[in-house]
């Protein structure tokens, strides 16, 4: 069976993608204990504490022991490649060449790297670069694309990069097999239990809403689906949005659509200020559930243990850095190709 080792594994979406497409999956690897229960408990497969900054080509090796073929797989933090991290040093943008470094050494059969895809431009593209350039330089065959998730049947609008590489031969990504109309909001869960601001289903603890000011609930029954803050009375709009520069700034208060897919769903996507996270119909932000779901993990996927209390922070980052798993499916159904293809199983 082909060994999978995940580097920035988080709560486990890529991991979960290749067992469910039937990779052997030895390891995942991150610095963020919360997302233990989570990797070990639906991957069969350890969770180890380290930076991955510190390991070592051995530390790797080790993971992998005799096992071949080895595919090594990785989302480093993305958040280091935001605009704003552009213009302030930030420590992390370097573990993409740490992870690139790491290739060089390891040597594993098949690699894959999942991002955004303003790390194309990050820095001018150099951070990129440098990292493909290691990758040829190393003997691998490299392909990467900018995926939009609804082409692979995820319920939301985000985009992403997706990189593989092969040391075997030519790889690529599968195609999109989903098409216009894509999947929606609506059939994703429109059939869940209707919840009030701040209500937990008692069948399904992961189905809960945040809390609602008083304000927050006229902003959000003044609100209509795909609308803007632009549609409420004027009591309403805060004030940083009524300034110049705050004007223009309309991708946050505002509902999801029923009849479109789900806008891309972040770390915070349980709280109603922070994007367009309101809920189609119901005065609420969807639920850690709703967003798990648009971000397709399984229902049966396990987050925290049963008797831990359910922190809205802790599984929105879980949730919102996750690689959604239908496109983990896809790279995994790749990767499975590829080794059909040059018969290296």
């Amino acid at each position: 069976m082909v060994a999978v080792v995940d580097l920035f594994c988080g709560a486990g979406g890529l991991s979960h993608g290749f067992r469910l497409e039937g990779f052997d999956v030895l390891a995942g690897v991150d610095t963020d204990e919360t997302c233990r229960y989570a990797f070990e408990a639906n991957n069969g497969a350890p969770f180890l504490r380290y930076d991955v900054a510190e390991m070592t080509a051995k530390d790797i090796r080790d993971l992998f022991g005799s096992s071949s073929p080895t595919v090594l797989v990785g989302c480093a933090p993305c958040q280091p490649f935001s605009s704003y991290s552009q213009k302030n040093e930030n420590p992390k943008w370097s573990l993409v060449e740490t992870f690139g470094r790491l290739i060089a050494k390891v040597h594993p059969d098949i690699v894959s790297m999942e991002n955004v895809p303003r790390l194309l431009k990050f820095r001018g593209g150099d951070v990129f670069g440098r990292f493909v350039a290691m990758l040829r330089e190393s003997g691998y065959r490299v392909h990467w694309t900018e995926v939009f998730s609804p082409g692979y049947g995820v319920p939301q609008r985000r985009t992403r990069l997706v990189l593989l590489a092969s040391r075997l031969g030519a790889i690529k990504l599968e195609a999109p097999s989903y098409h216009p109309p894509y999947r929606t909001v609506r059939s994703a869960i429109g059939a869940l239990q209707p919840l009030m601001a701040g209500e937990i289903d008692p069948f399904d603890p992961y189905h809960r809403a945040s809390t609602l000011s008083e304000t927050n609930l006229r902003r959000i029954e003044a609100s209509i689906p795909g609308g803007t803050w632009h549609d409420w009375d004027d009591d309403l709009v805060a004030k940083c949005h009524k300034s110049h520069k705050g004007w223009g700034y309309v991708s946050v208060y505002s509902r999801m659509s029923w009849d479109e897919p789900a806008p891309t769903i972040t770390t915070q996507f349980y709280g109603f200020g922070n994007g367009r996270f309101g809920h189609p119909e119901q005065n609420r932000a969807i639920s850690l559930r709703e967003g798990a779901i648009l971000q397709s993990f399984p229902e049966a996927y396990k987050f925290v243990e049963p008797a831990d209390p359910i922190q809205f922070k802790v599984l929105g980052r879980m949730i919102g850095n996750a690689v959604p798993v239908l496109i983990a499916r896809a790279i995994a159904r790749s990767v499975r190709n590829h080794l059909d293809e040059v018969n290296a199983w």
